[in-house]
C-alpha cells in the first residue's frame, strides 16, 4: 500500500454469484485494501458474512482485508474471524463495553485494531483508546446498507479526529465509509481522512480502473498542497 490515500472497496455492493471475480478486478484496478461488512441482522437491520466468506476471500486476493464488524457480541468472534484471515477487525464502541479488552483482544492475534463509531456518537468516546488503534473509522452514514447518502455534518466530526490522531502522532488510518464517491473524496480527504471506502459508487461502475483512478485523483489534489509545504519547510 504505498499510496497515501488508501482506497478501499466495499464488497457489500459486489455481484456476490460472481464474488471472487469481482474482487480480482478491483484488485487489478488498484485498490488498496477490501472492505468486508460483517452485519447480524441485530447491531444493524441487515444480514451479511461471516468468517467463512473472509477464509474464501483470503485465498483468492493479495489485498489486505479490512473487516468491519457491525455485530452485537463483537468479542465472541474475533478469533474466529482472525483465523479466516482478517487483517484489520473493527469494532463498534456502541456494541463494545469492553472496548480496551476487545482491542487488545484483536492485537494479541496478529492482527490489526480498528474502532469505529455511528454518526451520532461522539468521538469523545475514544479518547481513552486511540492510542492503541491502528484504524480509526468514521461512519458517514447509518450502518445497514449500501447505496446510502453521505452526511455532511460528518466532515467536522473528521476534522476533530484528525487533531486528536495528530495530538499523539499516531499512524492509524483514518478512514471513512459511507456514501463516499468520486464527487466528495476531495473533502473527504481535505477534512483529514487517509483511507476511503466506497461500495456503490465503484462496483456500479462498468469501469472499475477509471472509477478508483478518479476517486484517487480526487483525494490527491486534497493532500498535494500539504505535501509541497513539506517539501519547502
Amino acid at each position: 500500500m504505498g499510496h497515501s490515500i488508501h482506497i478501499a472497496p466495499s464488497i457489500l455492493s459486489a455481484d456476490f454469484a460472481r464474488l471472487a471475480d469481482e474482487v480480482s478486478a478491483v484488485e487489478r484496478a488498484g485498490a488498496d485494501l477490501l472492505h468486508v461488512d460483517v452485519m447480524d441482522g441485530h447491531f444493524v437491520p441487515n444480514l451479511t458474512v461471516g468468517p467463512p466468506i473472509v477464509e474464501s476471500l483470503k485465498k483468492v486476493t493479495r489485498l489486505p482485508l479490512d473487516v468491519h464488524l457491525m455485530i452485537t457480541n463483537a468479542d465472541a468472534f474475533i478469533p474466529e474471524f482472525a483465523e479466516a484471515g482478517a487483517d484489520y477487525l473493527t469494532v463498534h464502541v456502541e456494541a463494545c463495553p469492553h472496548l480496551h479488552r476487545t482491542v487488545q483482544s484483536i492485537r494479541e492475534r496478529g492482527v490489526k485494531a480498528g474502532v469505529t463509531l455511528n454518526p451520532a456518537t461522539p468521538l469523545s468516546l475514544l479518547h481513552e483508546i486511540l492510542e492503541d488503534v491502528d484504524l480509526l473509522l468514521i461512519m458517514s452514514v447509518n450502518p445497514g446498507f449500501g447505496g446510502q447518502t453521505f452526511i455532511p455534518s460528518v466532515l467536522k466530526k473528521i476534522a476533530e479526529a484528525r487533531i486528536l490522531l495528530d495530538k499523539i502522532n499516531s499512524r492509524a488510518l483514518l478512514e471513512v465509509d459511507g456514501g463516499v464517491k468520486v464527487d466528495n473524496a476531495r473533502e473527504i480527504v481535505a477534512a483529514g481522512a487517509t483511507a476511503l471506502v466506497s461500495g456503490s459508487a465503484i462496483f456500479s461502475q462498468h469501469d472499475y480502473t477509471a472509477t478508483i483512478a478518479a476517486m484517487r485523483a480526487a483525494a490527491e489534489t486534497a493532500v498535494q498542497p500539504a505535501a509541497r509545504a513539506t517539501v519547502n519547510r
